[in-house]
């Protein structure tokens, strides 16, 4: 059976949804792995404003079944104020259920984020965002050094996870080390997922 991986993010202007599109690239480049790729809706600050179920354009929204039937999860948002951004952090708020049944325990998880500033949170965004994961009992990974990208960079890219330089209009392409760093991490949290599978059934 393959494993299937949910690419989760997050973004406004489309900079966090690339990176989440190289992710995806980097889990189907792996033989029985499969990318299921996802957002969230806007929070809005008027409550009786909702969103249509289906999005404009884009990947559809995620269920929570879909989430606690995945095998792996990738996580991205881009930041806000050193923190995961509101969308992202209302949707981990709904998912008490699958913590009390245990739903996510012993899956690999692994999270990304991009910001406006070279310098405007990425780590922070990155380490507070694997702490509802942690909480779920989730396994973290991360990027490696073994992965050369990482001592190129010269924008975003963490062993937290990857990140991107987007610009303070969100418009700056994905450079090469960032979307390497995306695959590289696609691979191997798809990679773990399916030796987790395997081990399962010995």
């Amino acid at each position: 059976m393959p494993a299937t991986i949910l690419v989760l993010y997050y973004s406004r202007t489309g900079a966090t949804r690339h990176l989440a599109e190289q992710i995806v690239r980097g889990v189907e480049s792996v033989a029985d792995a499969e990318a299921l790729l996802r957002t969230v809706p806007a929070v809005s600050p008027v409550s009786e404003q909702t969103a249509p179920e289906i999005p404009d354009a884009g990947p559809p929204y995620l269920s929570l079944d879909e989430l606690e039937g995945c095998d792996g999860l990738a996580l991205g948002s881009p930041t806000r104020f050193g923190n995961m951004a509101a969308p992202l952090k209302h949707v981990l708020d709904s998912t008490s259920g699958l913590w009390l049944s245990g739903a996510l325990a012993g899956k690999p998880a692994a999270v990304f984020t991009s910001t406006g500033s070279l310098h405007g949170g990425q780590e922070t965004t990155l380490l507070t965002m694997m702490v509802p994961l942690l909480h779920h009992g989730m396994l973290i990974t991360g990027v490696p050094y073994t992965e050369g990208a990482l001592m190129r960079t010269r924008s975003g890219g963490t062993p937290y996870g990857p990140s991107h330089h987007a610009g303070s209009e969100g418009d700056q392409p994905v450079t090469d080390e960032e979307a390497e760093l995306c695959r590289a991490l696609g691979r191997r949290l798809a990679e773990t997922a399916l030796a987790l599978k395997r081990g399962q059934r010995t």
